[in-house]
């Protein structure tokens, strides 16, 4: 499985999707309990091995899942489990503790199902680009597939019954992964996140809860669940990312004008620094690509295709140069490594 989704050309990095030169990836997760069993940070390990079992069983019997991957967390090494991490395929907390938890992934990594998290089902679909409503169709009908096989945790005041009181209601988040590099630039990002505060949405880094803005990527997502439909959620986050998408493609453009020189000569020093450089952490790699990707979209470089740069964003990271080399690397090794891969993916003419 792992070397499948090593490889995997077709999942929600290949850069094809509406928007995607500023809208990377579009993500809905719904959050579900059974009736019945103790949620998953209070029940003890036979409960969470029952659950697990009768999630499978019942995702087994679903056709869009017909080909998906079943993995048991605690049959796989820590490397493996930061691997799915950096996929976006899990979370943070799902690579702790990891006995009677698990993951069911599609074969094309579109589609994933933590069990026993916080809660003993997190759903998710993962699309490219803006493309929040067609996932949301996906997604529903999904979840409608697994609510004729499970009984739900539910009451009508409060909707679905989830572990954290936040996630009360229609127990859905929803969220875009954007690429802001132009906004930092211009240094109007900070507002941007202060309005976004106001209004009920959160700006994570580029792994989620806890983690930084890294390469100039900011994941939005709703923070309200509770009282507010389904339709309603999807459609207040896609008027926010609109409107960022919006402002940045201005302050691309405004670059281009105002500081025509600057911008060029930003972009080519990252070229020339990844083109060259022999050691590479991740944070600097991160920060060159964002800038080769705004260099790619305002067509200061030419002959380089964006889910590229989109994969090179993750098999950078560090459980991927390792499941790339095929062994435990220190930090200097994944350093050199993390350079040569870069050099490869880049190398010949830009122009």
């Amino acid at each position: 499985m792992f070397e499948h989704l090593l490889h995997n050309s077709e999942s929600w990095l290949n850069a094809k999707g509406p928007d995607s030169k500023i809208v990377i990836s579009s993500r809905l997760r719904l959050a579900r309990n059974l009736k019945g069993s103790v949620f998953s940070n209070r029940c003890r390990l036979p409960q969470k091995y029952e659950v697990l079992d009768e999630v499978n069983a019942a995702a087994g019997k679903i056709e869009q899942l017909h080909s998906a991957h079943f993995v048991k967390m605690e049959e796989i090494s820590q490397l493996d489990r930061q691997f799915l991490l950096e996929r976006h395929l899990i979370s943070q907390e799902h690579t702790l503790a990891p006995k009677g938890k698990g993951l069911i992934v599609s074969d094309d990594e579109k589609i994933s199902m933590m069990v026993n998290e916080e809660d003993h089902i997190r759903l998710q679909v993962l699309a490219s680009g803006f493309d929040l409503d067609n996932i949301w169709q996906k997604i529903t009908a999904l979840d409608d597939e697994l609510s004729r096989r499970l009984e739900y945790a539910f009451m009508p005041d409060l909707g679905y019954l989830t572990a954290c009181p936040t996630n009360l209601g229609t127990a859905l988040r929803a969220s875009c992964m954007l690429h802001l590099p132009a906004l930092v630039f211009t240094k109007k990002i900070n507002k941007i996140l202060e309005l976004l505060t106001k209004l009920s949405f959160t700006a994570r880094g580029l792994f989620g809860e806890g983690t930084q803005a890294l390469g100039n990527f900011f994941q939005v997502s709703n923070q309200v669940t509770l009282g507010l439909s389904e339709p309603e959620l999807i459609e207040n986050l896609s008027g926010i990312v609109n409107q960022v998408k919006d402002q940045e493609q201005i302050a691309r453009q405004n670059l281009l004008k105002k500081y025509k020189f600057t911008i060029e000569d930003s972009v080519w020093r990252a070229v020339g620094i990844l083109k060259h450089a022999r050691l590479m952490a991740t944070k600097e790699a991160l920060a060159h690509l964002s800038m080769l990707y705004l260099g790619v979209d305002l067509g200061i470089i030419k002959k380089i295709k964006p889910e590229t740069i989109n994969n090179l964003f993750i098999n950078i990271q560090p459980a991927h140069l390792q499941k790339i080399e095929q062994r435990v690397l220190r930090e200097q090794e994944r350093d050199y490594i993390r350079a040569h891969l870069i050099r490869n993916n880049l190398g010949g003419k830009y122009v």
